[in-house]
């Protein structure tokens, strides 16, 4: 599933493309994806400026000049593409401008699409329990230290929780617990603030390094221009159980919630 660097990069490619546009075409091509498409969405689209491009956690964000934001999920195989040569079958929605053509595209049809007015944005129901974004200025080691107290459940559970800290997922968990050296199944009210600062750190690094790669292409994740991301090449753990660390450890694997965990017993403590 597309994880925060994923949808930031989608963003980051749509942007040049949809910032300050006026959307000339609406074309819905089925009536849903996970949930129906907001019945008046032609109407409230067509014609409107594209304001502002965003994020919140693994959500993509558009504003228009009509006091709307066009809120949108990847799920497990969404992609928006740019100029395609061809409408596809599982080109679901059609959006164009005078310059381009976009086409949201999702085979499984896990994503989803809605339209909300920007002023309640805060209060849209996903975002209401949101914790801070893990690149913003409220992701500190005082605010997790005091989020995490008393927590006996594991450190990478805690992280995984949207309440907790909006947007990560499993892949960039994995990496920054190794990157902080901090073992994935350690009760999380019980790491000190000094490890939680490393922890913090190392959050940030993992992420931004996987925007500037155009994060990891997993499946069906593709860029909107089409290229693949390659921050799966730098990954430290994730995927490479029995390959060597870069300790001199090796790589394990375990399952917990359903999810599989890298990360080597060596230097993780």
């Amino acid at each position: 599933m597309p994880e925060l660097p994923e949808v930031e990069t989608t963003v980051n490619g749509l942007r040049p493309v949809l910032q300050d546009q006026r959307i000339t075409l609406v074309q819905m091509r089925r009536p849903d994806l996970r949930r129906p498409f907001p019945a008046d969405l032609g109407q409230r689209l067509t014609g409107a400026v594209v304001t502002g491009l965003g994020r919140r956690a693994k959500y993509g964000l558009i504003d228009t000049d009509r006091g709307d934001t066009v809120i949108f999920h990847l799920g497990m195989s969404g992609k928006w593409r740019i100029d395609p040569s061809e409408v596809l079958p599982h080109d679901h929605l059609i959006v164009e401008t005078a310059k381009h053509r976009l086409a949201l595209n999702d085979a499984r049809r896990f994503g989803s699409l809605d339209l909300v007015p920007t002023e309640s944005l805060a209060s849209y129901p996903p975002f209401l329990a949101m914790g801070p974004e893990p690149l913003g200025p409220d992701f500190t080691a005082r605010y997790l230290l005091k989020a995490l107290d008393g927590r006996i459940a594991s450190i990478k559970l805690m992280l995984l929780d949207q309440r907790i800290v909006a947007g990560l997922g499993n892949i960039y968990v994995c990496e920054a617990l190794h990157l902080a050296r901090i073992a994935p199944m350690r009760p999380a009210g019980q790491i000190s603030l000094a490890r939680l600062e490393r922890l913090v750190a190392a959050v940030r690094t993992v992420l931004e390094a996987a925007i500037e790669a155009g994060g990891s292409s997993l499946r069906d994740y593709a860029r909107p221009d089409g290229e693949l991301g390659y921050f799966s090449k730098q990954w430290r753990v994730y995927g490479r159980e029995g390959e060597p660390c870069d300790c001199g450890g090796k790589v394990a694997r375990y399952t917990e919630g359903g999810r599989s965990t890298f990360w080597c017993p060596k230097c993780q403590r």
